[in-house]
């Protein structure tokens, strides 16, 4: 296959990729109480769709990872992303409990897929550049999560709920035009061929999804839980509730946008433990706060630590040597994501006996537990040349 390289098109659609399945995760994050609600489920049967939702995105992983190994990044990402918008109205539209599971995991499999796509896109168009852009392309999928959110709550409150996934299905859909006209082609170098579809044996690859786990925790339980914890702890609306992933996700993105040029003057190691500790802060402040004001503000602070931490440990797993980047990212990304995906649906379980406040002071020490083995992304400040 033919390698293009067209600087800024190739990066623009990157960032386009991101924004939409951002703004995709985003708007799902306010429909969790209107289905909770809508099919009188409590916090365990929500749990156990979430985590059929992250089951989907597991399973199509690893599948995924395969496919950028044979075919390069793009043709998968220009699949997942031509069919991700239409998940989101499916779920809104089941009628029952079990419609819904098998709907969930469709949705966390277009999800999941193009993540791993659109992940390897970035490290193949980091690699022409010579230069960091993964936070920034991650800061992306925050700007997509803030505007889902934040729009979303609004527009399902006035709308309902199968207005705001039509709408947020259909910008995510242009986007993808976008990503569809400009994303880079980057078949795999002979080189890399033998070990296609190999699983690696070596430990860093592991260690690596590890550090993208236990950065994953923390985040999908406030995609997942902080507004439903507003709602049921503070008495919060939905509106305001909705806040709680809103602004978690534009302080994601502030932060994400400068991570870059933070992480080429300080490194991988330094920046990924100053990110641990404020993470920790904030969490530890949502738990403990008294109002759902203050709670927000601290879910912000928390989007301000976990920003550069996944962007971190997904570039360094794109980058090691005697590794394709397809098998690189997908162990990676498959582990990670099992924590934003997978890890909720239990946070769903102990929630309902315990309530969510003890949980979010619980994962600040799973994301300090992070800054004891963080030497393991140093390999994220070598990118590998292009071949």
């Amino acid at each position: 296959m033919k390698r293009e390289f067209s600087f800024p098109s190739t990066r623009v659609a990157v960032a386009l990729a991101f924004v939409a399945n951002g703004l995709v995760i985003g708007a799902w994050a306010p429909q969790i109480p209107a289905l909770a609600d809508r099919l009188e489920l409590s916090e365990s049967r929500l749990g156990l769709l979430i985590l059929v939702f992250g089951l989907g995105a597991l399973a199509a992983m690893p599948w995924c990872g395969g496919l950028i190994a044979r075919y390069g990044s793009r043709r998968p990402l220009v699949a997942f992303a031509a069919l991700m918008p239409l998940s989101l109205p499916a779920v809104v539209l089941a009628p029952d409990f079990t419609v819904a599971a098998f709907a969930m995991f469709g949705f966390g499999a277009l999800i999941g897929g193009m993540d791993v796509a659109m992940n390897a896109n970035a490290v193949a168009v980091e690699r022409h550049l010579d230069r960091a852009i993964m936070s920034s392309s991650h800061g992306f999928w925050s700007l997509g999560g803030f505007a889902g959110a934040a729009a979303g709550g609004f527009v399902l409150q006035a709308s309902g709920a199968l207005a705001q996934s039509v709408l947020a299905g259909f910008i995510a859909g242009l986007l993808s035009l976008g990503v569809a006209r400009y994303a880079l082609r980057d078949a795999p170098p002979p080189a890399e061929a033998v070990q296609r579809a190999r699983w690696p044996l070596k430990p860093l690859p592991y260690l690596l999804g590890l550090a993208a786990l236990l950065g994953m925790i923390p985040e999908g339980a406030v995609l997942d839980w902080a507004a439903l914890y507003l709602q049921r702890e503070h008495a919060a609306g939905l509106a305001q509730a909705s806040l709680a992933f809103a602004l978690f996700s534009a302080a994601m993105a502030l932060m994400r946008f400068s991570g870059d040029a933070v992480r080429d003057r300080f490194g991988a190691v330094a920046t990924l433990r100053a990110s641990c500790l404020v993470a920790g802060v904030g969490l530890v402040g949502a738990g403990l706060s008294p109002s759902p004001e203050l709670a927000i503000a601290f879910f912000a602070l928390v989007g301000l630590g976990l920003a550069n931490i996944v962007p971190i440990a997904f570039s360094a797993a794109g980058n090691q040597t005697g590794l394709a980047p397809g098998v690189g990212m997908s162990v990676a990304t498959t582990m990670g994501y099992s924590g934003i995906l997978v890890a909720p649906s239990a946070i769903g379980f102990i929630g309902e006996y315990t309530g969510f406040a003890p949980i979010f002071v619980v994962l600040a020490l799973v994301i300090l537990l992070l800054a004891i083995f963080a030497p393991v992304v140093s390999i994220a400040d070598r990118q590998k040349p292009v071949p």
